[in-house]
């Protein structure tokens, strides 16, 4: 029997396809590093600057709405003597780096205002000072903004390739399980009280979970990303598709202003939240893309066009049966839950329309005492192992109704 018979309704619908390489610099990926980072705020400018171990050609440009400056570099190791994600001064107001993709390092600046890059430039080592990447800011009217800082089409970070037919989904003996670890590279998520990562967090469990559903021998899985790497949220959808995913699990970890909230979630899909917090927690995890310093383009229509059909129905009905009528029950046992544990919101990365997909919330690390037990081995495998049962489960009872 194959998996096939899983899943409901195939959908013939455009998808973007992501990608965009080229050799940067003189040094290679495994060679070059960033060593430091500085921000310096002068009278009407605010001066970037990137300490490296070697000469690089970087690719600067902006994305208004919000106002950004993205900085492509060669893959590079962050090997800073302390993590610098969040901070920002003068015209940056936050700043985040991290793997964009194979082959490309990317810093993003969130400008506090429309700014311009009105000097970009390197300095040789001197002084007991390394190559240095040097690009200063000043303000500047959002339209010249857009004219000045526009990326050019070479240095468009995700040009759009219509396809009019996708390849049609692998067929598999075995169920297949897409685990996908949430955020990653230069969007780091959530931030915990104590610093830790969202995407950290997202990507350890992933691992754990991945490693119990392989052990099994019952199940095809496949990891929408293995290491600190950014991946854009339509792209997550692509590959879940592309590998003929009969269940997707989007992993993340969620912060709340009230530090006393705690407890593990799941959603799945809805044109209309299940409530106001659903509907903030959907929009912000929807900004990753925007995080990332990707322009999203027309992506927005193609999702949309792929919502109105029929499939999406059954498809929506498999991921609550997955999410409120077996993951909850599991997970009782193995962690404290939220209260209304199963929620539903218009997150982008559970549109695929033929795919049941569910977003699990992990627990809250803006709460100090769930944060540190998600962070504990003893922990991540016990509620693994209960989101791996839930799996068992669910591909039971769905073989037993199909046949």
């Amino acid at each position: 029997m194959r998996c096939a018979k899983f899943r409901r309704g195939v959908l013939c619908a455009a998808l973007a396809v992501f990608g965009v390489a080229w050799s940067l610099g003189s040094a290679t990926a495994d060679e070059l590093k960033v060593q430091d980072i500085r921000i310096g705020v002068h009278p009407g400018s605010t001066r970037f600057v990137v300490e490296l171990n070697d000469n690089v050609e970087p690719r600067v440009f902006g994305l208004p709405d919000p106002y950004r400056v993205v900085i492509d570099l060669p893959e590079v190791d962050f090997d800073l003597p302390e993590e610098r994600i969040g901070d920002g001064a003068g015209l940056i107001s936050k700043l985040r780096y991290g793997l964009f993709q194979p082959g490309t390092s990317r810093f993003v600046l969130d400008l506090s205002s429309p700014s311009r890059v009105t000097k970009q430039f390197m300095l040789k080592p001197a002084g007991g000072k390394p190559w240095r990447l040097v690009l200063d800011l000043t303000p500047t009217t959002r339209a010249d903004f857009v004219v000045s800082m526009r990326p050019s089409a070479e240095d468009n970070p995700n040009p759009v390739t219509r396809v009019p037919v996708p390849a049609a989904p692998r067929q598999n003996e075995k169920p297949v399980v897409v685990v996908d670890a949430g955020h990653g590279g230069v969007d780091p998520g959530a931030i915990g009280v104590s610093g830790v990562y969202e995407k950290k967090i997202a990507l350890d469990y992933a691992r754990e979970i991945v490693q119990e559903l392989k052990a099994s021998g019952k199940y095809e899985v496949v990891m929408t990303r293995d290491r600190d790497i950014f991946l854009p949220l339509r792209e997550r959808v692509r590959l879940s598709r592309a590998a003929g995913a009969d269940l997707f699990l989007s992993l993340h970890a969620n912060t709340h202003p009230k530090r006393r909230t705690r407890g593990f979630s799941v959603y799945t899909l809805s044109d209309r939240a299940s409530d106001k917090e659903a509907a903030a927690l959907a929009a912000l995890e929807n900004k990753s893309d925007v995080i990332g310093g990707v322009n999203l383009g027309d992506y927005s229509d193609d999702v949309q066009n792929i919502l109105i059909d029929f499939a999406q129905a059954k498809t929506n009905e498999l991921s609550v049966k997955f999410a409120r009528d077996i993951l909850v029950g599991e997970v009782k046992t193995s962690a404290s839950l939220l209260t209304r544990p199963w929620r539903s919101a218009g997150f982008a990365v559970l549109k695929a329309p033929d795919v049941p997909s569910v977003l699990v919330e992990l627990g809250y690390i803006s709460n100090p005492q769930e944060e540190r037990l998600l962070v504990t081995a003893t922990h991540r495998q016990k509620l693994s192992r209960a989101i791996v049962q839930a799996v068992e489960t669910y591909f039971e009872t769905t073989q037993s109704a199909a046949l």
